[in-house]
């Protein structure tokens, strides 16, 4: 395979992505010990309402999840709950939790280009969704980073929610 970097060069880190088994001791844990507030309260979300498929397919699967801005990006904090999922697999590899996946972003015009350069490098997509503020695919980036990679194409709605979450 050739180098990934190739593929990603350019494009924005937009977030990190967190897997953990506790979302309020990982709040509490980046609220008080690091100083990283902001953190909503959890949303409860169905892979099913956001039509994400998991190896092709949309399989039952819910999580909760939380994210702040930072200053530079986004933290992301995901606790599965139930079903099967891109964030279920992790977690059952990684009991105690950890960087899931690094999210990069570039305008919904260029997300086809980047998802077929990595593609023909021979990485798989192990997750997508289509979503009104983006278009997103988790590539299995594993064995060649040790995490997911994340490219995220960011329709004109999702690039004025982004500047309100950054506010």
């Amino acid at each position: 395979m050739k180098d990934i970097k190739h593929a990603i060069a350019g494009l924005e880190l937009a977030q990190i992505g967190w897997v953990v088994p506790d979302i309020q001791a990982a709040i509490k844990f980046l609220t008080n010990a690091l100083g990283i507030a902001g953190f909503p309260k959890p949303e409860h979300v169905r892979a099913q309402d956001l039509s994400m498929s998991y190896h092709g397919k949309v399989v039952a699967a819910e999580w909760l999840t939380t994210q702040t801005y930072n200053g530079s990006a986004f933290i992301e904090l995901i606790q599965p709950l139930s079903g099967q999922s891109i964030f279920h697999d992790y977690l059952a590899q990684h009991p105690q939790g950890g960087t899931q996946h690094l999210a990069f972003r570039l305008p919904v015009s260029g997300f086809e280009g980047v998802i077929k350069e990595l593609r023909q490098q021979g990485y798989t997509i192990i997750s997508e969704v289509e979503h009104p503020i983006a278009r997103m695919a988790f590539f299995d980036t594993y064995q060649s980073l040790g995490l997911a990679i994340e490219i995220m194409g960011i329709t004109p709605q999702g690039w004025t929610a982004i500047k309100q979450m950054e506010g």
